[in-house]
């Protein structure tokens, strides 16, 4: 990672959108991209706006990229910047390929002591008991979470997919950049519905600070210990859940292509720790107010 300027410097950028598709992923991340333009703009940063396109890299605009892509594009993108040595302002190629594994991203928190649900690839589940969590090995935005209550479907008897036991209790979130940790914010869920993307998108739960001030700081401490764990150096959410039966907190996910516009559940949970939004947006260019590019 490299920082040029100073804070009072006002910068010039591109936020780097994905081209127009026909998926639900790119219009959402193409709004919030655009919305994170405007309030940079309104910051007094010259911004401007460009589309990537698997092999034009080299056409991009010259200056710090802010990536605002969907994970699919995102890790597409990081992997193409990186082999053209352009900077950009985003997760690192090898963090992202870490985390958007989910598989991957299990055995490593579980090789490093962290409190998961047992896990398994769906081509090697027999035998785990229902009712078992199917969703994909490599997928974002809970883009085909499905659970299985009595036999698991042949399609997701692969290596594509994963199968987790369900565990009961609170869904709780943690973003972390640059060093800071949010506010864990709990999803206002029944107990035992899944955060499918429906409800994600279109029947929002309310989001709010975890009274509990021990179980607020478990969270948080667990949130930063796995943020090291994975070598998040950009932003990150840490999803985690709070099982009723034990009080056990376990290790759900850590994306480290979130959503960070300003109604997002990353932007939630650091204003629920006293981060301002300006503060916000300068962690996310760097720290000292200027872009931080992640190239490595």
């Amino acid at each position: 990672m490299s920082t040029h300027g100073d804070a009072s410097t006002p910068l010039t950028l591109t936020v780097l959108l994905e081209p127009w598709r026909p998926h639900p992923l790119a219009w959402i991340h193409r709004g919030e991209g655009r919305e994170v333009a405007g309030e940079l703009r309104r910051a007094g940063h010259a911004v401007r706006v460009a589309r990537f396109r698997a092999g034009s890299a080299a056409a991009l605009p010259a200056g710090p990229l802010l990536l605002r892509l969907s994970d699919p594009v995102m890790l597409a993108a990081v992997g193409a910047l990186t082999r053209a040595g352009i900077p950009f302002i985003g997760p690192s190629a090898a963090v992202m390929a870490r985390c958007y594994d989910k598989y991957e991203a299990h055995r490593i928190a579980i090789g490093n002591g962290v409190d998961c649900p047992p896990t398994a690839l769906g081509s090697t589940a027999d035998g785990m008991p229902f009712p078992l969590i199917v969703k994909p090995r490599r997928g974002s935005d809970s883009i085909g979470l499905r659970l299985a209550s009595g036999r698991l479907p042949a399609r997701a008897k692969n290596d594509r997919y994963l199968v987790q036991e369900r565990v009961l209790g609170s869904e709780l979130t943690v973003a972390v950049v640059d060093g800071r940790v949010g506010a864990p914010l709990r999803l206002d869920l029944p107990e035992g519905v899944l955060y499918t993307f429906a409800r994600k998108y279109l029947l929002r739960p309310r989001r709010s600070p975890v009274a509990d001030a021990a179980l607020s700081e478990r969270a948080r401490s667990t949130a930063r210990t796995i943020a090291a764990m994975f070598g998040v150096n950009w932003a990150a959410r840490v999803d985690l859940i709070h099982e009723t039966a034990t009080g056990r907190l376990r290790f759900l996910e850590c994306d480290v292509a979130p959503l960070v516009g300003p109604r997002s559940a990353f932007a939630a949970s650091l204003a629920a720790a006293g981060v301002e939004r300006a503060e916000q947006l300068r962690l996310l260019l760097g720290s000292d107010g200027a872009p931080r590019s992640s190239s490595a």
